[in-house]
């Protein structure tokens, strides 16, 4: 399901939404060029993302996205499901489990849905887990699942 992005003003109406599918972002094609850019960045050049010729005979038939690319278009993908009002500053503090159960082929489209899993008031703020699954546009399994884990600081 695809949404306009949806905005939380209070502790109490993200409380409320634990366990609510979110929506989904935006689909995104992965070029070439962004797995070769990515590979640069990263020095990982294994033929399976940078070399076209020689996958065409591998195991996918074509370059795959890295897994840690798809992941890390997840702020892209993700990042226009839903906005918390009231904080002074949400972090980034980590994933929990991340689990990539499908290769994203080059040219494949990908998009990512939301869904709060859990929430923990703290004293230095609010602990938040958002599971993201990054899906593959026409294929049943996914391209990842991702628990994020956010603070935020009011």
């Amino acid at each position: 399901m695809t949404n306009s992005t949806r905005t939380f003003t209070s502790v109490e109406e993200l409380k409320a939404a634990i366990g609510e599918d979110l929506g989904s972002g935006e689909w995104l094609e992965i070029t070439q060029d962004r797995i070769d850019a990515f590979a640069d960045a990263t020095g990982d050049h294994q033929w399976i993302h940078t070399d076209p010729e020689r996958a065409k005979s591998g195991p996918f038939g074509t370059t795959i996205a890295h897994g840690y690319l798809t992941l890390s278009l997840l702020p892209m993908l993700a990042g226009n499901i839903f906005t918390i009002e009231g904080p002074r500053l949400v972090l980034n503090y980590g994933m929990n489990k991340v689990r990539f159960p499908n290769p994203v082929k080059v040219g494949a489209r990908i998009r990512s849905n939301a869904v709060i899993t859990s929430i923990e008031e703290t004293p230095k703020g609010v602990n938040m887990v958002v599971t993201n699954t990054v899906e593959i546009e026409g294929e049943a399994k996914p391209a990842c699942v991702a628990e994020n884990l956010r603070v935020l600081v009011f």
